[in-house]
């Protein structure tokens, strides 16, 4: 499974990295950033909360 990042849609909000800090994080322009685009089954629970959080939708899984 990966995490798929619409990058014009993020507007920064962080609500992502606070659900999956291990999977992305926001640099300091704040713009997301995708630690790890492949996500296993350990990562899996905190991918799918970043994506639910997602105020504007920018994150999805595939």
């Amino acid at each position: 499974m990966k995490i798929i990042l619409d990058r014009p849609r993020c507007e920064g909000h962080g609500l992502c990295e606070e659900a999956a800090p291990r999977l992305m994080h926001l640099d300091d322009e704040g713009e997301l950033i995708l630690d790890i685009e492949d996500i296993t089954e350990n990562d899996l629970d905190s991918a799918k909360a970043s994506v639910r959080v997602c105020p504007v939708a920018a994150l999805r899984l595939e």
